[in-house]
């Protein structure tokens, strides 16, 4: 273990314990252990809805679910603060209900980087979503429903049956979804940057820690660059950066297997088959489609971020496996940029730290801090 990681090392096992116990959806809360503070604030989304039903039929209907435009987000400030002036914008995965497994992580970046982190929700995620759509008794219908149409299906389950639904009836929801997220990130880091937020001074700068579907969205984002707003801004990947036709989202956590048919082939053929450019995230997000769509500008765009971006892929990793950053960014601002490990233990892209097992909590430990201790001194700076 290297000097950094046992400089900074955390129980995590039994960190992540406590924190599910202390944390509370717009609870403001401080954590005595760490000095870091949780804060709530309000956020209303000025996504145009009018706008996007030229993409989606059911935009409008969409756009009529209140939680997914009006919520909360919380934010973990460092010890000390008073109003901060550096944030670092923590990006969560595919179909998540809850910000349970990120607990940790926002502590610990924001203890170790003297950084506010800001857990932002993704479009109808998290609590984004109606309620309904995370509750087993509400959804065992909706599995029924689709077991009837589907057939036989071992990667459906209630946990996945409201996002599977919904990608499977209209699959450009996942890009309005995404294109709804760049956006409220754009209004996000203007009120920052603004000094209109009441915790945060003007200026400041706005850095990015995304895994999964978030590193996603956080390279169109920092693409696109809308306003100008991200042109300093570093981004640290964990379990993400694939390009999508590389994603395998068939799980139990994400999406059964003919949502996913759908959703692959259906970007694959219809979309890029109708290629329309129309502004540089509807651009930003083609480019990261298929590995010959826009290449050398793809890439272009990665090797010009220099050592703005870092990250880390997992070598058992099958949703976002390190063969998709290959093909986005291409093998050399891979290897220059992105580092491949591996865990010694059982471990799933959905659940890199699987803290309700019988591995031994040392090798848990271990492995976080290896991973958030790296992290940490990229994002510090």
């Amino acid at each position: 273990m290297s000097k950094s990681i046992k400089s900074n090392v955390l129980d995590f096992v039994q960190r992540q314990k406590e924190m599910l116990r202390i944390f509370g959806m717009n609870k403001n809360v401080s954590l005595k252990k760490s000095g870091v503070s949780i804060r709530f604030f309000p956020f209303e989304s000025d996504y145009n809805f009018q706008l996007a039903s030229q993409f989606s039929s059911h935009a409008l209907e969409d756009g009529a679910i209140v939680e997914n435009n009006r919520f909360n987000y919380p934010v973990f400030f460092p010890k000390g603060w008073k109003k901060a002036n550096r944030v670092i914008v923590l990006l969560h995965g595919l179909n998540e209900r809850n910000w349970d497994k990120y607990l940790c992580w926002a502590e610990y970046l924001a203890e170790h980087t003297h950084k506010a982190v800001i857990l932002f929700p993704i479009a109808y995620h998290i609590n984004r979503s109606p309620g309904l759509w995370s509750d087993p008794r509400s959804m065992s219908f909706l599995v029924r429903k689709r077991q009837e149409m589907v057939g036989p299906d071992r990667s459906l389950c209630f946990a996945n049956v409201a996002m599977s639904e919904r990608l499977n009836e209209d699959p450009v929801r996942f890009y309005t979804s995404g294109r709804q997220t760049v956006e409220d990130l754009r209004l996000l880091a203007t009120t920052l940057k603004n000094g209109k937020h009441p915790k945060f001074k003007k200026g400041t700068s706005v850095d990015f820690f995304a895994y999964s579907i978030g590193a996603f969205l956080a390279e169109i984002t920092l693409m696109a660059n809308p306003d100008n707003l991200f042109d300093q801004s570093k981004l640290f990947v964990f379990c993400g950066g694939s390009i999508f036709q590389s994603m395998f989202g068939e799980s139990r956590c994400i999406m059964d297997k003919s949502a996913y048919d759908r959703l692959l082939g259906f970007y694959m053929k219809d979309w890029m088959g109708c290629e329309q450019v129309t502004d540089e995230a509807r651009f930003a997000f083609n480019t990261m489609i298929a590995p010959d769509v826009h290449r050398e500008k793809r890439e272009g765009f990665f090797k010009n971020l220099g050592n703005r971006i870092s990250g880390i892929s997992l070598r058992k990793d099958k949703v976002m496996p390190y063969e998709g950053v290959e093909a986005c960014m291409g093998n050399e601002n891979a290897v220059q940029k992105f580092e491949l490990i591996d865990f010694p233990f059982e471990y799933s892209h959905e659940s890199p730290f699987p803290t309700n097992s019988n591995i031994e909590p040392t090798l848990l430990n271990a492995s976080f801090n290896q991973v958030f201790s790296r992290a940490a001194q990229f994002l510090a700076s």
